[in-house]
């Protein structure tokens, strides 16, 4: 394997990834006037849990631990990612949630350079703001909503680049897989937590904090079934992404979720994007077209023989 094809693993896991998000995303939009958020996170998580159980079982992981309070903080925090994300999908535009979520990319740069002095080149940093330049024009996000409306789209962001960080830092210790186990069994335990609380107190149902018990029906159970797998191959991916290559790199690819979302929008009966929506595709394009440049241009053109 050369030397050059490694260095692009993070960008190609984080296509991947973002590739498997948006096929979440087009099972979520299905979905979205049967369930509300809390359902919506306990059903994406059992599905991803129950697969993952099944593979540890075929292949069991081979970590070296160490990190286990970082694990449990990197579930909880990629569960709030959830709720908020999907809280705002309900509430929201469609794409004023999905731009909340994907500023996880400015954040994880302002984080990486103050936290751990990760910086990846002037280069980068543009290619960040461009892509994000190019989601907005994508989504022309609608800021007339209530504030804690938009407050749950900030804290998506927040807490999204919160866990990828944190996923950068596991992954010397742990199986990816182990890694996106933090994060399904947080995802599962918290909403059936809520729902335990909301039945034992007798407490009026919500949407979030305690939701009701919902079991799906008909063909609802095969999109439940779409939600799941694909989460669990975008989340499996990103992980790999993020323990392959610095945050901010990786980061600035996932702005290719809009491209594969809008295509899979189109599928779903939205309308062709406009002259404004393919401008803002272009900037996305020509976002992951710099970082590549970048990544080769700093790659050593050696090539070592496949062991």
């Amino acid at each position: 394997m050369t030397i050059i094809a490694k260095k692009y693993h993070g960008i190609f896991y984080m296509l991947l990834a973002a590739l498997g998000f948006s096929v979440m995303g087009g099972a979520a939009k299905l979905l979205k006037g049967s369930f509300n958020a809390g359902q919506l996170v306990l059903y994406r998580n059992l599905v991803g849990l129950i697969v993952l159980l099944v593979g540890f079982a075929i292949k069991p992981p081979v970590s070296h631990g160490g990190k286990r309070r970082w694990l449990i903080f990197r579930g909880v925090m990629g569960t709030v990612a959830l709720y908020t994300l999907l809280y705002c999908i309900l509430h929201l535009p469609l794409g004023t949630a999905m731009t909340y979520n994907l500023t996880s990319a400015i954040f994880i740069a302002v984080f990486s350079f103050f936290l751990f002095k990760e910086y990846a080149g002037k280069e980068v940093l543009f290619s960040v703001l461009l892509g994000f330049a190019g989601m907005v024009l994508v989504y022309k996000p609608a800021m007339h909503f209530p504030w804690y409306y938009h407050l749950a789209g900030l804290i998506s962001g927040i807490s999204s680049a919160i866990a990828y960080i944190t996923v950068g830092k596991l992954s010397k210790h742990y199986d990816a897989r182990v890694i996106v186990a933090s994060f399904v069994t947080s995802g599962v335990l918290i909403p059936a937590l809520c729902m335990l609380i909301r039945y034992a107190g007798g407490f009026a149902a919500d949407e979030i904090f305690m939701p009701a018990f919902k079991l799906p029906s008909g063909i609802e159970y095969g999109y439940i079934l779409l939600l799941g797998l694909a989460a669990l191959f975008g989340q499996y991916f990103v992980t790999r992404a993020y323990g392959a290559d610095k945050a901010g790199i990786v980061s600035a690819i996932s702005y290719a979720n809009i491209v594969f979302s809008v295509f899979i929008g189109m599928l779903l009966g939205d309308a062709f994007p406009d002259a404004m929506s393919l401008s803002g595709i272009c900037c996305i394009i020509l976002s992951g077209i710099i970082v590549s440049i970048v990544k080769r241009r700093n790659v050593e053109p050696v090539e070592t023989p496949v062991r």
